[in-house]
């Protein structure tokens, strides 16, 4: 099946080839591998966060309010969006950012972009009826109303449009101070003619508020019925197949593997005023085992996110007669077994820091990523900032913070934190304080409930072999059961996401973390981690204290993040693998690509050119 998949994989790109040089767009046509499958999730991450996913929303979806400045690491309004902003206080303590939007935004069919349209995604964003198409919608709680809005007690006060060109966005003192604040008016622009036709935003005065178009219809339009049609559709629905987009490039076409895209004629540049030049980008998945003679061949011309050793490693032996170039940056998430903790199996601490002391980590991450990886113990990667600070391999870049950098060396560590090396013993002691006995099989056993437990990971990863040798041997020593099954990455992360049934115990998986580093919006009203299912109120109070730091409080906020950490290393809802470094190689033809300056390839593309 692995061989079919490889041949599959080729014949689609020879087609893609055969395309571009029939149109005539094969001299300035860039393949894109990556060995992620896409799930097709292209709009918004409220129906799941597939990092090849975040790379295609990079390209189809601009002019962000924000953005993030690298050299800093802080958020600051995007001056290619924004002209003007002025931050304005109540009595009550809440912010208001007053935002003046420059008046040559368009979408790619022409149309003009403007305020009403950023009032638009906030209040998409929060419509209850996107849980009846299988999307999470966000609550929006740091914007002033929003509690009233979705109680649906009138519009949404904290949103404001005065014009075309002004905004005003009020964030609620009561979700003040927050660490990332400019980051909380994240907001792209989504086209409402296409994905609510027969709907319209007002604002009365007191906010902004959905109603229908058409005042003549009593019926409401804004329903699940019609997002069935504009956004779930399979073949034309907005979150597959976004047609009328804001960003540098339009998709062209997608057919579950592969994604084209062509240049948006209406897009005005980036922030550093860069536009794209590449004509036509494929996008598709990239066989571990042939991407690297693929890109050779020139089947692929970048592969983007490669992290098996030996893939590496070949990738790295290939550059060398200047053909082909290659670039690599630490990955700002990290690998990791989750547990479904509302199963009896493993809701208890005990059983998961059982099954950490049978892991070996430090094997399973050499056996993966050779020495590009690195073990991680808390809920972070080795790209993130917070990292670099701790670990000295960052520095402020403005040489004011000097007490600070101080004061982060002498105190802030994360050596607390329990490193879980293999220790059958240990992991018997704790099941067997816990209460569970051995039973005439052999298993753990406790209350009718036996650990004989479940793992899926991705189809195509060849982790098996590993998980087998350093968890499911040494966890049969302890009397725990372990069976491990392939399934597509598509259901994994479905039943990660429990938009479906989990019948899993655990899960491998691997996240990359968004900039605005909050867990708090993953936790429930009763201190339920979403994902996990892991109830614990110390992890979410540690969360939200974390949150709850003033804008530029670096030394106060590492403390807390420490803190957090700590904590979830104690309560394991999940048990970290390994952070690592990703490599993109490419054809030496690809210039000007900074991806170590980016967050994604999507992002990337948009300064680089194809050397004639």
């Amino acid at each position: 099946m692995k061989r079919f998949g490889a041949v599959l994989t080729a014949l689609l790109l020879l087609l893609c080839q055969a395309g571009a040089e029939a149109d005539g767009t094969a001299e300035n046509s860039l393949v894109v591998g990556n060995p992620t499958p896409m799930r097709g999730e292209f709009f918004t991450d409220m129906w799941g966060n597939a990092t090849s996913d975040i790379d295609v929303r990079d390209l189809l979806h601009g002019y962000n309010l924000i953005m993030w400045d690298t050299g800093s690491s802080t958020f600051t309004v995007d001056p290619s969006v924004v002209s003007q902003v002025v931050l304005m206080e109540n009595e009550a303590g809440d912010h208001t950012y007053a935002l003046v939007l420059r008046d040559d935004l368009y979408y790619s069919d022409g149309s003009r972009i403007t305020a009403w349209d950023y009032a638009f995604s906030y209040l998409f964003s929060m419509a209850p009826e996107l849980a009846e198409i299988s999307a999470l919608p966000l609550r929006n709680e740091h914007i002033a109303g929003a509690e009233a809005y979705l109680a649906g007690n009138g519009p949404l006060a904290g949103v404001r449009v005065l014009s075309d060109t002004i905004l005003y966005v009020t964030l609620d003192h009561a979700y003040l101070p927050f660490f990332y604040e400019a980051g909380l008016l994240s907001c792209n622009p989504y086209p409402i003619s296409v994905i609510a036709p027969g709907v319209r935003v007002r604002d009365d005065g007191e906010g902004v508020y959905l109603c229908n178009a058409d005042p003549a219809v009593t019926e409401p339009v804004f329903t699940s019925d019609l997002l069935r049609k504009t956004v779930m559709d399979e073949e034309t629905g907005y979150l597959s197949h976004p047609s009328v987009v804001s960003g540098p490039y339009v998709l062209t076409a997608f057919d579950g593997v592969t994604a084209e895209f062509e240049i948006n004629p209406y897009y005005k540049g980036n922030a550093a005023g860069e536009k794209p030049t590449i004509a036509h980008l494929t996008y598709t998945l990239a066989d571990n085992d042939t991407m690297i003679e693929q890109l050779q061949s020139g089947a692929f011309g970048l592969l983007n996110k490669v992290m098996r050793t030996d893939r590496i490693e070949a990738g790295i032996q290939s550059t060398q007669d200047g053909t082909l170039a290659m670039a690599d940056y630490p990955r700002t998430g990290l690998s990791f077994i989750s547990f479904a903790c509302e199963k009896p199996t493993v809701s208890s601490a005990a059983v998961r820091k059982a099954i950490a002391y049978c892991m070996d980590r430090d094997a399973v991450t050499a056996d993966y990523t050779g020495s590009f990886g690195q073990r991680v113990d808390g809920f972070y990667g080795i790209g993130q900032w917070m990292v670099g600070l701790v670990n000295g391999t960052l520095d402020f870049t403005d040489g004011a913070h000097a007490e600070t950098e101080a004061a982060i060396r002498e105190e802030i560590s994360l050596d607390r934190l329990i490193p879980y090396t293999v220790d059958i013993e240990k992991a018997v002691s704790l099941l067997e304080e816990d209460g569970w006995v051995l039973n005439g099989n052999g298993r753990r056993e406790k209350d009718g409930v036996v650990l004989d437990l479940l793992l899926v990971y991705p189809e195509g990863n060849n982790i098996e072999p590993s998980l087998q040798k350093n968890l499911a041997d040494n966890l049969e020593k302890a009397g725990i059961g372990l069976t491990m099954e392939a399934v597509p990455m598509d259901a994994l992360l479905s039943a990660w996401y429990q938009q479906s049934e989990r019948k899993a115990d655990l899960m491998y998986l691997a996240t990359n973390f968004d900039l605005v580093f909050d867990p708090t919006v993953h936790f429930g009203a009763d201190g339920s981690w979403s994902y996990t299912g892991c109830q614990d109120t110390a992890l979410q109070e540690a969360a939200e204290a974390m949150r709850r730091t003033d804008p530029g409080d670096v030394l106060n906020y590492l403390r807390r993040w420490v803190l957090f950490q700590e904590r979830f290393n104690e309560v394991l809802p999940m048990l970290p693998v390994y952070s690592n470094r990703y490599y993109d190689f490419y054809t030496s033809d690809l210039q000007q690509y900074r991806i170590a300056e980016h967050i994604t390839w999507g992002e990337a593309i948009v300064g680089a050119e194809l050397k004639p």
